[in-house]
């Protein structure tokens, strides 16, 4: 599995990367939008037909001994913030 950009294709997007200069770590491609950092995730065809298989995904976070902060794993292509974002900035005007 590894991170891919662009995060949301066909968008013009700003991204960071993140642990760019860290070699420790893989860098992260990511959007910074309205409190959210959204990365996207490929997976390999043995990847996916052990999760096809077997159902189960593992996510492990490192939090350094700090507060769990709250995540969202989907399937579903986060460009439907946007689209929300965008009808309502229509809805205020």
């Amino acid at each position: 599995m590894r991170s891919i950009s662009p995060v949301i294709p066909g968008m013009d997007l700003e991204e960071t990367v993140f642990a760019r200069h860290q070699p420790q770590y893989n860098p992260l491609p990511a959007i910074i939008m309205d409190g959210r950092v959204i990365s996207r995730w490929k997976l390999t065809w043995r990847e996916r037909l052990k999760l096809l298989v077997t159902g189960n995904l593992w996510l492990t976070l490192l939090t350094f001994g700090q507060p769990l902060q709250p995540i969202l794993i989907e399937t579903n292509s986060p460009k439907r913030y946007l689209e929300e974002e965008k009808d309502e900035t229509l809805a205020d005007a």
